[in-house]
C-alpha cells in the first residue's frame, strides 16, 4: 500500500485555479508559510469547521463570509506559525484584514470574496505587519502549474513532515474534471464535523447546495473518521471551491453525474485522510480500523473510532503486542449495545477472538503483521450489514517530545 504520492505522480489540477505560496516569516524561517488559492470569478464554495468552543477567529469569519457572500466566494488565504485563535476582537479584526487583502490584490475579485484560514500556536496575536504584504506577494505570484500548487501543500505545514496531497481526473458523458486537494495536520487532531485545515478544488460546476451535501457526506465518511490523539483543534476547517471551468456540470442529487462526483471527491479525501494519520506526530504506522455488519454506518464510525481513539490499542500497536483485549476493551466502551458472542476480533489476516472467546494463534504471525507500516485491525459486530473505517497511527515516545516543546 502506496501511502504518500511520489514526485513523478501526475497532478490533476482543475481548470481554472490559480494557487501561490510566499514566505511571510511569521514563524519559520526559510520556507514558505502563507498560501492564496484563486478559483475565479464563477467559483463557488462550502466548509465545514470546528466544533470546538473556542474556535479561532478564521473560523468565526470564515462562516460569516460564506453566509454573507451565499457561498459565492472565489478562494482562501492561509497562514501557518500562528492560529489566531482565543485572541479575541483583535483577532477578529485581523483575520477580517486577511480576507479584505486577498481581495484587493485580486483585481475583479469583488468585496471580501476570500475565505481565510490559521494554523499553529494558540493564543498568539497574528502579526498583520508580515502577514499582509505577504498576501499582495502571494497575489502577484498566482499561477495554475504543479509547482505553484506544490508550493501551497508545503505553506500549511506545521509540525507535518511532509506535504499532503490527491488528485484525481474523471469523466461524464465523455467529458473530463478534476478534483485535487491538499491537507495539513499531525497532531491535535481528532474530528468532530471538521479536520485540521484541508483545500480541495473542483474545476466541476455545482450548486452551492449540492456542492455542501456532497462534501459533507465525503467529509463523514473520510476526514471526520481519523483520529491522532482525540484533541479537536480550535482552528479545524475543511473547504471546497467549485468553478465549472471543465464545462462539466454536477446535476441533483440522485443523479448519474452526482454519483460520479462523489466517487472522485471520496478518492482524494481517503487518500487525504489515509496521509494524515500516517504522518501523525512521532507516528511510526498507519493503523486501519475496519468494523462490519454493524446496524448502521453510525455504530459502525463509532466504535471504529472508540478503537482508534485507544491509547491502549496504539502503544500496543506501536510495541508490536497483540493485545487484542485493549480493542474488546475499546469496542465494549464505544456507547454502542454490542453482543460480545457476536464480536470477531482480527489483526490484519488473524483471527484472536470469536463465539465468546479467545482463539489460539501464531505469535510469530503477529509479530510479522504487527512490524508492518499498515497495520488493519477488523472487527465484526454480528449485528447487520453496515460497516465503517477510521484511521490512526501509532502512539510514541515521539509524540510527547514533540507536543511537550510545542510552543518553546
Amino acid at each position: 500500500m502506496r501511502i504518500f504520492p511520489a514526485e513523478n505522480d501526475p497532478i490533476f489540477l482543475p481548470l481554472g485555479f490559480r494557487w501561490a505560496a510566499v514566505e511571510a516569516g511569521i514563524r519559520y524561517q526559510g520556507r514558505p508559510d502563507l498560501a492564496l488559492i484563486d478559483g475565479g470569478d464563477h467559483t463557488v464554495a462550502a466548509a465545514v469547521f470546528t466544533q470546538n468552543a473556542f474556535a479561532a477567529a478564521p473560523v468565526i469569519v470564515s462562516r460569516q463570509l460564506l453566509v454573507e457572500r451565499c457561498s459565492r466566494v472565489r478562494g482562501v488565504v492561509a497562514n501557518a506559525g500562528c492560529a489566531n485563535a482565543a485572541t479575541g476582537v483583535r483577532g477578529l479584526e485581523a483575520a477580517r484584514e486577511m480576507a479584505k487583502q486577498a481581495t484587493s490584490c485580486i483585481e475583479g475579485a469583488g468585496p471580501l470574496n476570500f475565505l481565510v484560514c490559521s494554523t499553529g500556536t494558540i493564543g498568539v496575536h497574528l502579526p498583520l505587519e508580515k502577514v499582509l504584504p505577504a498576501i499582495e506577494k502571494a497575489a502577484a505570484q498566482l499561477g495554475s502549474t504543479e509547482e505553484h500548487f506544490r508550493a501551497v501543500t508545503r505553506a500549511i505545514m506545521t509540525t507535518d513532515t511532509r506535504p499532503k496531497y490527491a488528485s484525481v481526473e474523471a469523466e461524464i458523458g465523455g467529458r473530463k474534471f478534476r478534483v485535487a486537494g491538499c491537507a495539513k495536520g499531525s497532531g491535535m487532531i481528532y474530528p468532530r464535523m471538521a479536520t485540521l485545515l484541508a483545500f480541495l478544488a473542483t474545476d466541476a460546476e455545482l450548486t452551492p447546495g449540492l456542492l455542501e451535501q456532497c462534501f459533507k457526506e465525503s467529509v463523514a465518511q473520510t476526514l471526520n473518521c481519523l483520529t491522532v490523539d482525540g484533541d479537536t483543534s480550535t482552528n479545524d476547517t475543511a473547504m471546497i471551491f467549485a468553478n465549472g471551468a471543465s464545462g462539466v456540470r454536477i446535476t441533483s442529487s440522485e443523479s448519474e453525474s452526482t454519483r460520479a462526483f462523489l466517487a472522485a471527491l471520496r478518492k482524494v479525501l481517503e487518500s487525504l485522510t489515509i496521509q494524515l494519520a500516517r504522518d501523525g506526530e512521532g507516528a511510526t504506522k498507519l493503523i486501519e480500523v475496519e468494523v462490519n455488519d454493524a446496524r448502521s454506518f453510525e455504530e459502525a464510525k463509532k466504535v471504529a473510532l472508540a478503537i482508534a481513539n485507544s491509547n491502549l490499542v496504539k502503544t500496543a500497536i506501536h510495541g508490536r503486542d497483540a493485545n487484542w483485549g485493549r480493542i474488546a476493551c475499546a469496542v465494549g466502551n464505544s456507547g454502542v449495545e454490542v453482543i460480545p458472542e457476536r464480536v470477531t476480533i482480527a489483526i490484519g489476516d488473524l483471527l484472536l477472538f470469536a463465539d465468546g472467546t479467545p482463539l489460539p494463534f501464531s505469535e510469530e504471525r503477529a509479530l510479522e503483521i504487527l512490524s508492518e507500516e499498515v497495520v488493519r485491525i477488523v472487527v465484526s459486530l454480528g449485528l447487520g450489514n453496515a460497516s465503517a473505517k477510521a484511521w490512526t497511527c501509532d502512539l510514541t515516545a515521539k509524540y510527547i517530545e514533540i507536543n511537550g516543546a510545542y510552543r518553546t
